[in-house]
């Protein structure tokens, strides 16, 4: 291994680097799901009421929080239609949909694997359903 193999090893692992930062998008409880949703079920286009009703146990507040977040990354761009009642749509951005090949990616790994999930004792329900 030469120098700049050395280099691009070490760079790799640097507190900035381009994993960690992808890392960081998704440390976000929401940020996939909303991405899959969006994806999956809407065509990569919806209404912030819809994403909610699809996605149980996520409140209007982390909703929005969640949407804000992915607007400022760049992973969705958000419509105001002037109208009344007023109306605004998010869509997925190029860089957005570029996102949903490693989510549904893991998502599908996650179904492939859900016994041995399962066995590890992770949460397989959410908390606001009862067993």
């Amino acid at each position: 291994m030469d120098a700049r193999d050395a280099d691009s090893r070490s760079d790799a692992f640097a507190e900035d680097c381009a994993p960690r930062r992808v890392l960081e998008l998704f440390s976000a409880k929401w940020t996939s799901h909303v991405l899959h949703a969006m994806h999956a079920l809407y065509g990569g286009t919806c209404r912030p009421g819809a994403l909610q009703r699809a996605l149980p146990g996520l409140s209007k507040k982390m909703l929005t929080q969640t949407l804000r977040e992915l607007e400022r990354d760049g992973l969705v761009a958000r419509e105001v239609h002037h109208v009344v009642p007023p109306r605004v749509d998010y869509r997925l951005t190029p860089l957005g949909r570029t996102m949903i090949e490693p989510i549904e990616l893991l998502y599908g790994w996650a179904r492939e694997h859900e016994a041995e999930l399962s066995a590890l004792g992770l949460r397989a329900r959410s908390r606001r359903r009862k067993a």
